[in-house]
This record gives C-alpha cells, sequence and structure tokens, in this order.
C-alpha cells in the first residue's frame, strides 16, 4: 500500500488513479469524467445519474439557515443535470448528522430541498440516515434525470476554434452567498436546445473557471484562451477572483461559430458571455481555481 498522502496527490490525480478500471456494463454509455453518468433507457430517453455531497465547514457554515443548506444540496446535483442539457427526475438523499444535533435542523434542510424539488418537478423518492461519531453535518444527494436519447452534452466535443461562453456572473460567490441561493440553469440549457442552439461542450461552473475550463478542454483534447477582461465579474470582484473563487453553478460552453451567430441572433443573446475560445494546443493562460484535498 503506498504511504502517498491525498493531499499530495489532489483532486484531478486521485480521479485518474481511481476511475480508469471501474466495472462498467453495456447499457453506461458515458461514465466517469463528466458532469452525469449517462445511461441507455428507451427510444426516446437516455438516464442520467449524478450524486454530490455538501459538508459542513467546508460547502456552508454552521450558522447557515438550514433550508438554505438543503437548498443548495439539491441544486448543485440539478446544476449537472442542466449541463449535460437534461431534465431532473428523482433523488435520493442520505443525511449524516451528530446526535446532539436538534430535529428542527433536519426539518429545516428537508423544506429547503422540498421548494427546490417542487419548483423542477423532482420527487424525493427515499435515502439514509445515520449518526455521526463526531460533531457535524453532511448531506449526499444522489439524483436522476432524463435527456433525449444521444442527445446528451458531453465535455469532450469542443473543438479548436469554437466559442468559449459561460453564464451569469462569476466570482465572490461566498462573500455574497450566491453559493447558496443560485438558480440552476435547466431553463437556459433547455431553451438553447429547443431554439436549436446546441453546444459541442458543456459542464458547470463549480470548482471555479479555473479548474472547469482545463477540465473541459482536455476531455475535448484541446487548449484555450481566455479575454481575462472579458469575465463577467460579480460587482466588487476580479477578474482573479472570477478565475480562482468558484461555486458559481453557472453553465460553461462552447459552441462552433455557426452556432455562436444563431446565439447572438436569439433571445438568449444577453444570457450568455463570450470569454475565449479553444485552441489546437493544450495551453492554458489561467491561475488554477478550487480543487478538494490540495494541502
Amino acid at each position: 500500500m503506498s504511504d502517498t498522502k491525498l493531499a499530495q496527490l489532489g483532486e484531478n490525480a486521485i480521479l485518474q488513479r481511481l476511475l480508469h478500471q471501474l466495472p462498467v456494463n453495456d447499457s453506461l454509455i458515458t461514465g466517469p469524467g463528466d458532469d452525469c453518468a449517462v445511461v441507455a433507457r428507451d427510444n426516446q430517453w437516455d438516464s442520467l445519474l449524478k450524486t454530490d455531497v455538501v459538508v459542513e465547514s467546508l460547502h456552508f457554515t454552521p450558522d447557515t439557515e438550514p433550508e438554505r443548506i438543503g437548498r443548495k444540496a439539491l441544486a448543485r446535483a440539478v446544476s449537472d443535470i442542466a449541463a449535460m442539457g437534461g431534465l431532473p427526475e428523482h433523488a435520493l438523499i442520505t443525511v449524516l448528522c451528530h446526535p446532539s444535533r436538534p430535529f428542527a435542523l433536519l426539518e429545516g434542510i428537508y423544506r429547503g430541498m422540498s421548494a427546490l424539488a417542487r419548483k423542477f418537478g423532482i420527487s424525493l423518492a427515499g435515502g439514509e440516515t445515520s449518526g455521526l461519531p463526531y460533531d457535524g453535518l453532511v448531506i449526499n444527494v444522489a439524483l436522476t434525470g432524463r435527456v433525449e436519447r444521444g442527445r446528451a452534452i458531453l465535455r469532450s466535443g469542443g473543438k479548436p476554434g469554437d466559442i468559449i461562453f459561460v453564464s451569469g456572473l462569476l466570482g465572490g460567490s461566498f462573500p455574497s452567498e450566491w453559493h447558496l441561493d443560485f438558480e440552476p440553469r435547466v431553463e437556459l440549457a433547455r431553451g438553447l436546445l429547443m431554439a436549436g442552439i446546441r453546444p459541442s461542450a458543456m459542464m458547470d461552473l463549480s470548482d471555479g473557471l479555473g479548474t472547469d475550463l482545463p477540465r473541459l478542454a482536455a476531455a475535448s483534447n484541446c487548449g484555450f484562451e481566455i479575454d481575462t477582461s472579458a469575465l463577467p465579474c460579480r460587482p466588487g470582484f476580479s477578474a482573479e477572483d472570477a478565475v480562482s473563487h468558484g461555486e458559481d453553478y453557472e453553465l460553461l460552453l462552447t459552441l462552433p461559430p455557426d452556432q455562436a451567430q444563431m446565439l447572438a441572433n436569439s433571445p438568449f443573446a444577453n444570457d450568455l458571455h463570450k470569454i475565449g475560445k479553444l485552441t489546437p494546443f493544450p495551453v492554458s493562460n489561467l491561475a488554477a481555481g478550487w480543487q478538494h484535498f490540495n494541502a
């Protein structure tokens, strides 16, 4: 057994070591490495599978209102369904909590989840609760969704020359509390597709542009060039913050030039900001964003 510590590897290297030999079966279309797994369902739909976790003192503070904690826990997974061009369906919720915590905490968490679930037509179909042997709170959400058969948008479809766009504003997610109250971009993603504007690659921005854009570019075997002066920064925050802060939960997507022109003439032109383009070579001019396990 190796003595290498997780902090010495970082999140990307850990995933590369763990995921390359996992067993799969013939119904799996897209496995680890995208925002969701894609599984064959029927002649009309493919299924989307997503799991996500929030941890106290990492994704929210101990004094955060329970309703906002629950909402965020579910919204994070919904954001990944949106990034595949899909619609969310059913959720399983696992809550791990120290027994000393009040029952009102769990009631509030489920109120927040239920409100968001009703908005997106999601059924909270079950789950699990467990006590923690130390003080803390962890919530895991396993979410299913659906997308038209063969039409899931992956990270790997970008081509050199495709234009890079982001939705919304970036940076300052924690101080502004956007990370608790963001709206998953299901409506925007589906609206683009219904208008015939199909991204070549797409993902949600959870770990910051400086971490997530290199992931998308690498999956597409491309590099990228970014105009940092074009980044849509939240008021009071810099381009550097927009690159590194994370927890934006916006869409990061690429469009071929003809699709970018369609966007410019569409009702969604003001919803997306052009920030750069994909290139043939794997080069980056961005500082890194967030990575789990880094010391």
